[in-house]
């Protein structure tokens, strides 16, 4: 019983589940939609100064070049380590300053704490779902559309969490994103780790029960958003909701036991067949020393990284750090990325203001928000698992799966712009759901054009492209446009702002511009990676995960003549 118990704890099924729960509380960026309004209204914030705030998340949150670099020379448990610190300071500080326990910070403390408190969520990413990718690359789409979607509902879960440990207190919420994402981290710290990759016939499988489970999870979240939309909730009845939140977000624990005992009669059924084993030893063949003779051909020095960053190799193939970030697939994916994300982005970090504006009840903003997490983890999900059956089974090239994404997100982009009835429920959820399918597909496209050597630092350079697009279209014209309408409603009812007082914007023109560039620029992000699928449609042809079946056939040989030499040694 106790080396069944070691088999689960250090087994590979048993490490995605700790990723899984790792991932499943570092999505506090996600809801920065319910808690900005206090932070605006306690600091006297207009407009543009939360949105400069929102950039600063959003730069925190996704440029993770230094995690990235750090995972490359250290093993993932130090990056989970710098991760659980930097959570924690950053929104401990946010909390003391909108609780007012200690002066009021200027604004650039508040865009260095959020920025800190945010680029832990990097951490978490890189130490554990890098580590994931890595340790199960032919079903990488999969891993990628579950982890990610995980940390789309984290949102929806922290949400449920807070009203149940601390009521309606909004503030308190940035009091539990700071400490829980940073215990969970550490409880599985060690769990956590690179491992051989062994190929399972069935790997697809079990993926898909793990797909299930979160399925049945999210089901039950959009449930009991429905119901709280219509009834009003207690704090215990959100304690049960709580309840059962937790448990299925655990239930995935039943199929990793499953997989690991059976794992473990396997491996105890060879060892008992080793003793049938017959060995014959032949004497090594010698080479005469006449024959040996010394190489003439002259060491080759190894090439500087910077004569080769413009010689890149084949697609597929492990680039260097240098020959990504030069090579004009990545650029490509990089601008369709700036345009997509940037924009979606933007309409989820102004949920609350939007609702506002638009003239919804203050109770939809959580709504709002939820609906988008729930949304989002779908289409993480459906991306991930989708465009690994197709490009499985029909070659269908991932950069065409983001063009018709781009595309499909502009519908939520222009229902906020003209304020459809209602449409705001439906915009969280068309937003929600392209936000979420991007990053997937991106990463994917990452680890299979340019390899998973140096992944740890692609997938976070990958991710640079996010708050770019959030500066320009959240801060520089989101920002910058609500604050000039509301600028000018407040001259045409002949008012003054006062120092520290909060700038607010009500009706249709607050947003309208904005969105309507959003979507001619997210439009264009669809129109630039539409060349990435025609560079790579060749590519996309091949078999591209030919090499780690072969990779995974090596490692299973030398496994299996590891375990008879053991057990020779044994008799």
């Amino acid at each position: 019983m106790k080396k069944l118990t070691l088999q689960v704890l250090t087994g590979r099924w048993f490490m995605v589940f700790a990723t899984v729960l790792i991932l499943s509380a570092s999505g506090a960026t996600y809801i920065f939609g319910i808690y900005s309004t206090d932070i605006k209204t306690s600091l006297g914030y207009d407009q543009t100064t939360l949105n400069l705030l929102s950039f600063f998340k959003d730069l925190g949150g996704n440029v993770g070049v230094v995690s990235g670099l750090i995972n490359e020379v250290t093993p993932p448990w130090v990056v989970l380590s710098f991760g659980a610190v930097l959570n924690f300071f950053g929104y401990f500080m946010i909390w003391l300053a909108v609780t007012k326990k200690i002066p009021k910070p200027k604004v650039w403390h508040m865009c260095l704490y959020i920025c800190v408190g945010s680029n832990s969520q990097s951490f978490a990413n890189t130490g554990a779902l890098v580590t994931c990718v890595k340790n199960f690359p032919e079903s990488r789409g999969a891993v990628l559309g579950l982890l990610k979607g995980y940390v789309g509902l984290s949102g929806a879960m922290l949400t449920q969490m807070y009203h149940a440990i601390y009521g309606n207190d909004s503030k308190s919420l940035i009091l539990l994103i700071g400490w829980l994402p940073s215990v969970v981290s550490l409880v599985f710290l060690r769990i956590v780790r690179v491992m051989r990759v062994v190929r399972i016939e069935h790997e697809m499988k079990v993926f898909y029960k793990f797909l299930y489970t979160s399925l049945g999870l999210a089901g039950f979240l959009m449930m009991v958003i429905i119901l709280q939309k219509q009834l009003v909730f207690k704090q215990s009845e959100y304690g049960l909701s709580t309840g059962v939140v937790l448990f299925l977000l655990c239930l995935p624990l039943v199929v990793v036991v499953k997989e690991e005992v059976d794992s473990w009669k396997v491996k105890k059924q060879e060892m008992e067949s080793m003793s049938q084993v017959k060995v014959v030893t032949e004497e090594p063949q010698t080479v005469p020393s006449s024959t040996a003779k010394p190489s003439d051909d002259p060491i080759q020095e190894p090439s500087s990284c910077w004569r080769t960053a413009f010689r890149a190799p084949e697609r597929g193939e492990d680039y260097t750090i240098l020959q990504t970030l030069f090579s004009i697939d990545m650029l490509i994916l990089f601008i369709a990325t700036i345009c997509g994300v940037g924009g979606t982005l933007a309409a989820i970090d102004n949920l609350g203001q939007i609702g506002t504006s638009l003239g919804y009840p203050k109770d939809s903003i959580s709504t709002f928000v939820s609906l988008v997490s729930i949304w989002n983890y779908l289409g993480r999900v459906v991306s991930g698992f989708l465009s690994e059956h197709f490009l499985s089974k029909y070659k269908l090239p991932r950069p065409l799966m983001l063009t018709i994404t781009l595309m499909i997100s502009c519908l939520g982009h222009l229902l906020i712009a003209f304020n459809a009835p209602n449409g705001l429920y439906v915009a969280s959820i068309v937003i929600g759901f392209c936000f979420g399918a991007q990053w997937p597909l991106i990463y994917a496209i990452i680890s299979e054009l340019f390899g998973l050597k140096y992944y740890s630092t692609l997938y976070n350079f990958g991710s640079v492209a996010s708050p770019i697009g959030a500066y320009v279209l959240n801060v520089k014209v989101v920002g910058y446009l609500y604050d000039k309408e509301a600028t000018r409603q407040m001259i045409a009812m002949g008012k003054i702002r006062k120092i520290g007082e909060d700038l607010e914007c009500n009706g249709d023109k607050c947003f309208k511009l904005a969105f309507i560039i959003i979507t001619g620029v997210t439009i264009l992000g669809a129109f630039v990676s539409i060349n990435l699928v025609l560079r790579t449609r060749k590519f996309y042809k091949n078999d591209i995960y030919k090499k780690f079946r072969e990779e995974a056939k090596v490692a299973e040989k030398e496994m299996a003549m590891a375990a008879n030499y053991g057990g020779l040694l044994k008799k």
